[in-house]
């Protein structure tokens, strides 16, 4: 869904824009993020991009970074939270 912010930017000499501090705050976006583009007609789009789970290669809304530029969905995080228990209970 659209919708209007009122804000405009002008291109640089690049073909470079900035992106305004509250749009980025609101998107979660940070500094050196991957954005997608796309084209819908006479329409730039940018999306925060959000690779698939390291592990399994799921790709949804319900992925953590567990380490710098490694992401991992809640499902695999589980996983591996109850084959650690299992490691330390046989450990002990």
């Amino acid at each position: 869904m659209k919708k209007a912010t009122g804000m405009t930017r002008n291109l640089d000499s690049l073909g470079r824009i900035v992106i305004p501090k509250e749009l980025r705050m609101n998107m979660d976006l940070d500094l050196h993020d991957p954005l997608e583009i796309f084209v819908n007609g006479d329409e730039i789009i940018l999306r925060k991009y959000i690779p698939g789970c390291l592990l399994c290669g799921q790709v949804d809304k319900h992925i953590t970074s567990v380490y710098p530029g490694k992401k991992i969905c809640k499902a695999c995080i589980k996983i591996i939270a109850e084959k650690a228990a299992k490691l330390n209970r046989t450990a002990t």
